[in-house]
């Protein structure tokens, strides 16, 4: 049997020539058979296209021919086109058109928030500088009845060019270093833990200027360019107890008319305000790292003035024996000011040397920083013992530095808390008035109390904004934990009563309020500007003047009221109605601490930025192979 022919077609030679008889038969049967083959393989056509295709084409392909879809310049797969617009189209539906309707949708903004009470209060508590400020001033100081003055102070002196600049003090006329280095720490000290809240109301830049003011006169009392100094200028103008000549406090006249002898000053001994200086240089020397030259004077001025400060040689007290200093602002001691200058020596150059200094033993011995008493709680321009403490408890809580500090920092953040429980109530350390107002002047029926509470409460809030970056709640006060909410509650109604939550409800700030003293101790603004020139005798008219200061000295904090919540608006009166310097610093350190208008919380970091990594240093790479 013959099967069909895989090659497609006969098997046999075919004769073209044609032929009959027997061939003709042949060729007939051989058709007939063709067709029976072509008829079997229409009944096996698969089989067949398959088995041709194995053996002239290959395997076949299983997959379908993609379609594609010419787009001018590219030919994209049909497939892929589909999906990818599929997903542009759910891209736009979840992205696209939230943002549409977002962006279309009315806007109903909430206004900002205004600034809160405290801002407020700050802002005018900050002119008060601008209105104390000595020698020549420019058009940008915003008190339109100052102008020029002191522009021959220090002209006997070997400073270059005499030492104009700086600020008076209070009411009166002169120019005291130990208060004034102290009040730019301060001021340094509230812009580097809060420098955002300052410029939440754009009062950073202007707190700036006027730390400068006073950093840049503190360079002009010493020799700033040498790394040893035998001495300090240490105060321009003021007078001795019972003084019968013209001077700061037998004459009566605004500092643009002064025409008295104002004398200089010279201290060559006195670690307690070459400490205060350093600190205040140390301090600045933070607030100005962006400008890293002055920053640099600042720092090298700071550490030539502690070098001064820890001279053997020089160990007595800068107002010992000097009836001028002594008569204002006389100073107790000087190991406290070695705390607060190293303290602040350490955080600006990151020295740990300063650091070992503060945490000698002998210093807070000497200093009886852990003799805690009514009178050793009290912050001030002459104890720094509670400052120095809180700043060196930052260290430990933020830094741990372990040994060989860990043992005195931890007795120093023990005390802190005990100072701090001192200024609560209901420990009875500190009488209060019936108004709320805690009496921190030694219980005397004068004034002047305000200073000294607006610097506890400014230190009683700042430790609780310490506790709560690290995460701690709160403290122990002997037997008791007290929450650091009691602290800042401390702080707030203290602050409160200085701003009118008072029995009088006067508000001890000038300016601020609708009642405030009118009558402020204050040669300047109790002086007309009305062209008339007015002598040393001939002032005082305008001094028991019963009737208003013709000029507000807008932001000064005065003394505050007595004992019994009294007060007496009265310009010859000034333990009632005088401001000074280091107050007014108090007062704003106190006030931006308190301020909520760009939020709570301290700037942790700023003041580490000067300090290495502790810990062992990296050991130097090894030296390069040689063969």
């Amino acid at each position: 049997m013959q099967g069909g022919n895989h090659w497609g077609g006969p098997l046999e030679v075919i004769d073209n020539n044609g032929g009959g008889g027997e061939d003709h038969d042949r060729r007939t049967a051989a058709e007939d058979w063709d067709r029976a083959a072509l008829q079997s393989q229409t009944f096996n056509q698969n089989e067949l296209d398959e088995t041709q295709r194995s053996w002239l084409l290959g395997p076949p392909d299983g997959k379908k021919k993609k379609k594609y879809v010419d787009l001018g310049c590219v030919m994209v797969s049909r497939k892929a086109l589909k999906w990818s617009l599929i997903s542009i189209l759910i891209a736009f539906c979840v992205i696209g058109l939230p943002i549409i309707v977002a962006k279309t949708w009315p806007r109903h903004h909430p206004p900002p928030l205004p600034p809160d009470r405290y801002s407020e209060a700050l802002r005018k508590a900050l002119l008060f500088f601008n209105a104390q400020k000595s020698g020549r001033l420019g058009k940008s100081n915003n008190i339109t009845w100052r102008g020029n003055s002191g522009l021959n102070d220090g002209n006997e002196t070997l400073a270059k060019g005499g030492l104009v600049g700086g600020y008076y003090d209070s009411g009166e006329n002169s120019k005291y270093n130990f208060p004034m280095a102290y009040s730019m720490t301060m001021l340094s000290w509230s812009l580097i833990e809060y420098s955002h809240k300052f410029k939440s109301i754009n009062e950073y830049d202007h707190l700036r200027d006027l730390i400068k003011w006073g950093t840049d006169y503190l360079l002009l009392t010493f020799n700033s360019s040498s790394t040893k100094i035998t001495q300090i200028y240490s105060q321009v103008g003021g007078s001795q107890n019972g003084s019968q000549i013209p001077d700061d406090s037998t004459c009566w006249q605004k500092p643009e008319q002064m025409d008295y002898n104002r004398p200089t000053q010279t201290t060559f001994q006195g670690p307690d305000l070459a400490g205060e200086m350093s600190a205040a240089l140390s301090a600045a020397s933070i607030v100005f790292r962006d400008d890293p030259l002055y920053s640099a004077k600042l720092i090298k001025g700071a550490e030539t003035l502690f070098a001064f400060a820890r001279d053997s040689g020089r160990r007595s007290r800068y107002s010992r024996d000097n009836a001028f200093i002594a008569a204002a602002y006389n100073s107790s001691g000087y190991y406290d000011e070695y705390m607060w200058g190293a303290a602040w020596l350490y955080y600006a150059t990151g020295n740990a040397s300063y650091l070992y200094l503060a945490t000698l033993p002998g210093i807070p011995k000497n200093a009886r920083a852990f003799n805690v008493t009514a009178v050793s709680s009290v912050p001030s321009w002459n104890n720094k013992l509670p400052a120095a403490m809180v700043l060196l408890t930052r260290v430990r809580m933020m830094l741990n530095p372990g040994y060989p500090y860990e043992e005195m920092l931890s007795m120093y953040q023990t005390v802190t808390g005990l100072n701090m429980c001192s200024y609560l109530k209901q420990f009875r350390v500190y009488n209060w008035t019936q108004g709320g107002m805690m009496i921190m002047n030694k219980g005397q029926q004068q004034g002047q109390n305000l200073q000294y509470i607006a610097n506890a409460a400014f230190l009683a809030n700042l430790f609780a904004d310490y506790l709560n970056s690290t995460g701690v709640p709160g403290f122990n006060c002997g037997p008791n934990y007290i929450p650091s909410t009691f602290i800042r509650n401390f702080a707030t109604s203290q602050i409160d009563y200085i701003l009118g939550n008072n029995p009088l409800n006067m508000s001890y700030v000038v300016g601020y309020g609708t009642k405030f003293p009118r009558r402020v101790h204050h040669r300047g603004a109790s002086i007309p500007s009305d062209n008339k020139y007015y002598s040393c005798e001939g002032g005082f008219k305008w001094r028991d003047n019963p009737g208003p200061n013709p000029h507000n000295i807008t932001g000064a904090m005065v003394g505050g009221p007595d004992q019994f919540d009294k007060f007496r608006d009265v310009r010859t009166n000034p333990n009632y109605t005088e401001p000074t310097l280091a107050g007014n610093a108090g007062l704003v350190a106190a006030l931006v601490s308190l301020t909520t208008t760009a939020g709570f919380g301290i700037d942790k970091n700023t003041i580490f930025s000067g300090i290495p990594p502790l810990g062992p240093k990296t050991p130097p790479p090894p030296p390069p192979w040689k063969p």
